[in-house]
């Protein structure tokens, strides 16, 4: 078998993309993905040809010669990028995105398909997710059930509708269940629409009923087609302890509710006293 010395290659890429950092500040990120692009071409490549541990090796040595961040997680983290987009054309849209974002979009979900993830950049997932949440990802901290639900949620609107009532925007995301859960974040299933309960004499309906698998809990979703009231926030409170005290099983955590609204609206979120409940604005497209 030929040897090939890819460490050298490898090397020498990182340090010259080190070097354009300090001196092409404004086209850096550009350049970063590139070359990582690059060498994770190269470390795919070392992995097929010397095995697996090889990457670690590579880390070892890259630490001590080019920088501590080269470590045996970053340069698996860049051999991944290179697979999910190796069969792809690069394309303008790929590079406006910089590493960071292309790392966390990675560290969303590990089994995502080449072809989901691909669509998550193009949504501009990353962008959509709060602040709060971006940094949970930056420092590996445990998530919660409503940190992927994305503002504003993208509503598919096929039939290119004019006027949207609450009733025309539970057909349209009905119509699309699977990517309106996407959109929510993962693992979550759909359970009902127009959810008939009983609150004493009278009948009332929950828009939508949705469970999350992963993190045990039911999800009550109600839809507003104006901007976020305070009066919203009452009734899906209701609807929520409602499914508390007479779905929910002991071994299941509390209801989560996400209120979609045309327009949020800050202060009432913030001056509700039940951090369960969430809103976010939607978008058709």
């Amino acid at each position: 078998m030929i040897f090939i010395d890819y460490y050298d290659e490898i090397k020498n890429k990182l340090i010259d993309n080190e070097i354009y950092n300090r001196v092409k500040d404004y086209s850096k990120e550009r350049n970063k993905v590139i070359t990582y692009f690059e060498v994770g071409k190269l470390l795919d490549e070392a992995g097929k040809n010397y095995g697996e541990n090889i990457i670690k090796e590579y880390s070892l040595k890259l630490i001590n010669e080019v920088g501590k961040k080269f470590n045996e997680r970053t340069l698996r983290r860049i051999r991944q990028y290179y697979r999910v987009f190796c069969n792809k054309k690069w394309s303008p849209m790929a590079t406006k995105l910089s590493w960071s974002h292309y790392t966390e979009l990675l560290s969303i979900k590990n089994n995502l398909s080449k072809r989901q993830l691909r669509e998550k950049i193009k949504t501009n997932e990353y962008e959509r997710l709060d602040e709060e949440t971006k940094s949970k990802l930056i420092n590996n901290e445990e998530y919660y059930v409503t940190d992927f639900v994305k503002n504003p949620i993208l509503i598919k609107n096929n039939f290119n509708y004019k006027e949207i009532s609450e009733k025309v925007l539970k057909k349209l995301i009905l119509e699309n269940i699977e990517s309106f859960m996407n959109e929510l974040g993962n693992s979550f299933c759909f359970v009902g629409s127009e959810y008939k309960i009983k609150i004493g004499n009278r009948y009332n309906y929950i828009d939508l009923l949705l469970f999350n698998i992963e993190y045990n809990c039911y999800v009550v979703i109600e839809l507003k087609v104006t901007e976020l009231k305070k009066e919203h926030v009452g009734q899906i409170q209701v609807y929520m302890n409602y499914i508390d005290n007479n779905l929910k099983k002991l071994s299941q955590d509390s209801t989560i509710g996400i209120i979609i609204c045309k327009k949020d609206n800050n202060y009432i979120i913030e001056y509700c006293s039940d951090d369960r409940i969430i809103a976010r604005e939607y978008s058709l497209v």
